[in-house]
């Protein structure tokens, strides 16, 4: 009776360590058996790449508009330079994200992107003559922001600031460092396209691994990176006051234009959420995706689809982010609390892709979090 309660007793053990086993190796399957290559390819050849593309055409138009103006400098000129400048800043809110190879390696973002510029160090390397934009130290004079300056900020009426290109003792200066930061621009988009068509698209696609070095795990962080510090942070956190105590307005993006802060910042939400639901940049087809990835191993929070609840915050934000002034000066300056909120519901995000999203496809953070968050 004894060596039989023995024999039962291992029995009964041994099925629920096969049990245990065999749902485990489901969930490896499961996962595993989801098709990181043709998510890769997805995202190389109908997102990346095409905006990529599409702003490198914006760039060469902004440079001939450039040229344009620096020629014969007019207020028509200035006026369809400003337009173009616009237009190709909306271009770069959708591959900001993309910060990985060549982008990391020259620091892409940043040479085109950081802001609040240095108006006092523009003013003195117009005045020297004399610069190199790939010094670490005129990070924050080049780019977008530095442009917004040069376009927006040098006066008042459009007629001040033609001034600066005509009859100012500097103006051949003025429009030589306006054409070196439009050539600037197109010379790093072009490294990068450049660099992802003839070299590093194949190694990403077959780069499938799920592992710190595999190209969904590093793409991923570099996605993540920049919606929590240069979305969420950048154009809004920073300037509502969430990290300083008191409001920093002078930190907006677009501070000089004033009027566009929201439509950046909106065309920055939306590439995300697009770029989260695997959407074509050209086309309004859906190709596998973060979402699907999460659809495929049927996570859930709450009762509900992590990616629908992501979706829905994507969409939460944007509603709030709509309700906001189109100049963020402005809302912070009259109604900063209505700012402060549209930061929260851009964090409740953080939380469901950093946290849910990440943990649901054994993706290790790569960066570290240094705003307390």
């Amino acid at each position: 009776m004894n060596n039989t309660f023995k024999i039962l007793i291992l029995f009964l053990a041994a099925i629920v360590v096969y049990a245990c086993s065999s749902g485990d190796d489901s969930n490896d399957a499961q996962q595993d058996n989801f098709d990181r290559g043709a998510m890769l390819v997805n995202w190389a050849d109908n997102i990346i790449i095409p905006s990529y593309t599409n702003f490198k055409t914006a760039t060469e138009n902004l440079n001939s508009e450039v040229i344009s103006f620096t020629d014969a400098p007019s207020v028509s000129r200035l006026q369809s330079l400003r337009a173009e400048w616009l237009n190709t800043y909306l271009e770069f809110q959708k591959v900001s994200m993309f910060e990985i190879a060549k982008a990391e390696e020259i620091n892409f973002r940043n040479r085109l992107n950081v802001y609040p510029t240095n108006t006092s160090e523009i003013e003195q390397l117009i005045a020297d003559g004399n610069y190199d934009f790939s010094l670490p130290s005129t990070i924050d004079a080049q780019g977008f922001p530095a442009m917004d300056y040069l376009l927006h900020g040098l006066g008042t009426t459009d007629e001040e600031i033609l001034s600066f290109y005509t009859t100012n003792a500097n103006a051949s200066n003025y429009k030589a460092y306006l054409l070196n930061l439009s050539t600037a621009i197109v010379s790093l988009t072009t490294t990068v396209l450049d660099d992802w068509v003839t070299n590093y698209r194949t190694t990403f696609v077959s780069n499938t691994g799920s592992s710190a070095n595999g190209s969904v795990d590093k793409l991923v962080n570099d996605y993540l990176f920049y919606y929590e510090k240069a979305l969420r942070a950048g154009k809004v956190g920073i300037p509502a006051g969430v990290f300083s105590g008191e409001p920093l307005p002078g930190n907006v993006e677009a501070f000089y234009r004033k009027d566009i802060s929201k439509q950046l910042l909106l065309e920055a939400l939306t590439a995300t959420q697009n770029f989260f639901n695997g959407k074509s940049a050209n086309t309004n087809t859906q190709g596998e995706s973060l979402q699907s990835y999460l659809d495929f191993l049927n996570t859930i929070k709450n009762g509900e689809d992590l990616s629908a609840l992501i979706n829905n915050q994507f969409d939460t934000a944007r509603n709030a982010i709509n309700g906001l002034d189109n100049n963020f000066v402005t809302q912070i300056q009259t109604n900063n609390g209505q700012f402060l909120s549209t930061y929260d519901e851009l964090q409740r995000n953080v939380v469901l892709l950093k946290v849910d999203m990440l943990q649901a496809l054994s993706i290790d953070v790569d960066f570290v979090d240094a705003d307390g968050d």
